[in-house]
């Protein structure tokens, strides 16, 4: 195999050395647990502020914060890099039960800390907010006051932490070790091999029809043999999140995603509005596609597929040096920073066994750095994907001069940044193409990401949203699960697809993190709100680098609404910003039937 100057290998020695034998790790972890159980001292003793010299003990509580979480988001991306690298890696697991028993005792903490400032006086509670030391922290610490509103005494929250570490985070953690130990037997190259879960659903775009649906139909059978396991861990992760909300007086099972989002209702319905009132562009482009396949309708495993049948191959320094190329056009911020980030092994992108399904990107703040997870298989959606992680890294890195408790923001504005990377690099190719062959086959590619975004997404939303209304009746069984998700697709892609995976509940990760419900809606957010962002940086130029970093740094302490209009002048409680995105994505579906119909 042709080597590259670019390693496929990611360096998480030079954070701990040792992997998950790591004496430096465990010291770590030993001096976690210390600053932790001096917090809790510190909070014993604290009273509700009664007056605004009291500022400063609680401006001190707030630097211990946001240093402890530095130090927790360290070992905890630490830990999912070595279990994703090697999901055999039964050290990293219990060190993994270890840095969760942790972060809970900080959650109670933290919860502790903000039911005491709830009671402050509202008028010292003002002044306190105005003073030098905590103004500006003034949006976090007032977000705070309103989510301690909802918790419960300091005895109910400190059982539900506790119980969250051995039961609902653990079924999360369950969920991964069952996919990372599932295998697959899929004939490719002129023989059988043995496959991890992740190389296996990189099939779906390999040029060869019979390979993408014998990847497919064994997939399927996967899912089918083990839809019992996995129905009773997203039952569990689901029952015990619905317990919470009960004993926290939600009603709405959208009220968390939303607070923590920070986002309008409005505003999502707004979204979903416009998305749903736009669809039929989108259900052309995939009749347009299926008809030249020879098919009435969409086959899934033929969603990924490239246009044409070709043999295109992309090796990683060919990637590499395409993506650094097209980030320069943009930014020297952007460009010196993924240079530095593939010179330095922050990349694991080697096609092994062994390996987590799923991309990522880890942020290790403490060392101002990230680490980049994927399996990269030759192909443009590859280099996509890798494109999309390395934007994640870029907003970490944007965020290094944000003080602690600012870091920290939402999810839809977290796609935003590798939404954005992705975009330009997919752009980038289509201009650069030669042919109407090559043009075609580009355009397919973004097309698909309109389609998953508008589609795919909003069916994942759908199948969530009705899914937790019916688990609030009780268990809900796999074969209503997999009910709920024909219906959700259905309806999602506006009935043009055809054999879809009715196990996608199963396979796709996002409703087993136990973290943040309803990951899904942020992707088609941070999607349209990247293309409304890219038409501007089109029209400023380079010139408009240092106003992107000026937003991403802002996205950890404003409301999204807030953030979108300062940085946009945009109101995103209208349909009619989601239009405008939504429209140039339309352009792209007249202009692949135009050459598609020729």
């Amino acid at each position: 195999m042709k080597g590259t100057k670019y390693s496929q290998v990611w360096n998480l020695d030079n954070l701990f050395p040792d992997g998950s034998i790591s004496f430096q790790f465990q010291e770590h972890i030993k001096y976690l647990e210390t600053k932790v159980c001096n917090l809790e001292k510190e909070l014993s003793h604290l009273n509700t502020p009664k007056e605004i010299n009291e500022t400063f003990k609680v401006a001190e509580l707030i630097d211990s914060i946001g240093h402890i979480r530095t130090n927790l988001s360290q070992s905890n991306s630490y830990i999912t890099c070595l279990l994703a690298q090697n999901t055999k890696d039964q050290t990293a697991s219990i060190l993994r039960g270890k840095t969760s028993s942790i972060n809970a005792r900080f959650e109670t903490a933290l919860k502790k800390l903000q039911k005491t400032l709830v009671k402050t006086d509202h008028q010292v509670w003002e002044d306190m907010l105005d003073t030098e030391v905590l103004s500006s922290y003034k949006f976090i610490l007032s977000e705070w006051r309103k989510k301690a509103a909802l918790l419960l005494t300091d005895d109910e929250e400190s059982l539900v932490s506790d119980l969250m570490v051995d039961g609902y985070h653990a079924w999360g953690q369950f969920y991964h070790s069952l996919m990372g130990s599932l295998k697959v037997s899929v004939q490719i190259d002129g023989g059988k091999k043995e496959l991890s879960i992740g190389q296996a659903i990189n099939l779906r775009s390999h040029p060869a029809e019979e390979v993408r649906k014998e990847s497919y139909n064994t997939l399927e059978k996967i899912w089918k043999e083990n839809e019992e396991q996995f129905a009773k861990i997203l039952n569990h992760i689901a029952g015990f999140r619905l317990q919470v909300y009960k004993k926290r007086r939600l009603e709405n099972i959208l009220e968390e995603p939303l607070m923590e989002n920070r986002l309008k209702e409005e505003t999502l319905n707004a979204m979903w509005t416009a998305v749903s009132k736009n669809k039929q562009p989108f259900t052309k482009y995939l009749n347009q596609k299926a008809k030249m396949n020879g098919d009435t309708k969409m086959k899934s495993y033929n969603f990924w597929a490239p246009l044409r049948k070709s043999n295109q191959k992309i090796n990683y320094e060919e990637a590499v040096n395409f993506i650094l190329e097209q980030f320069s056009k943009f930014g020297t911020e952007i460009e010196s920073f993924s240079r530095h980030a593939f010179n330095n092994g922050w990349i694991e992108a080697e096609d092994r066994p062994n390996k987590s399904a799923a991309a990522f990107c880890a942020s290790f703040p403490k060392s101002g750095e990230s680490r980049v997870f994927m399996t990269y298989g030759n192909r443009i959606t590859n280099v996509l994907t890798l494109a999309h992680e390395i934007g994640h890294a870029f907003h970490n890195h944007a965020m290094k001069p944000i003080k602690g408790i600012n870091r920290q923001y939402p999810m839809c504005i977290a796609e935003t940044a590798s939404t954005f990377a992705e975009m330009i690099i997919l752009d980038a190719a289509l201009a650069k193409a030669e042919s109407t062959e090559e043009k075609l086959f580009l355009l397919d590619e973004k097309l698909k990401r309109s389609v998953m975004n508008f589609m795919n997404i909003h069916s994942r939303f759908l199948f969530e949203k009705r899914f937790y209304e019916e688990r609030k009746l009780g268990i809900v069984s796999s074969s209503r699960l997999n009910e709920l998700m024909q219906e959700a697709i259905d309806e999602g892609y506006d009935g043009s697809f055809d054999n879809a995976s009715i196990h996608s509940w199963v396979w796709t990760p996002h409703y087993y993190i136990t973290k943040n419900p309803f990951y899904n809606f942020p992707y088609t957010f941070g999607y349209i709100f990247s293309l409304c962002i890219y038409a501007k940086a089109k029209d400023k130029g380079k010139a408009f680098e240092n106003e992107y970093i000026d937003l991403l740094r802002d996205s950890g302490s404003m409301t999204t609404e807030d953030l979108v209009m300062k940085h946009l002048g945009e109101d995103i409680t209208s349909e009619t910003f989601w239009e405008k995105g939504i429209e140039l994505c339309v352009r792209d579906v007249e202009e692949f039937i135009s050459l598609t119909s020729s």
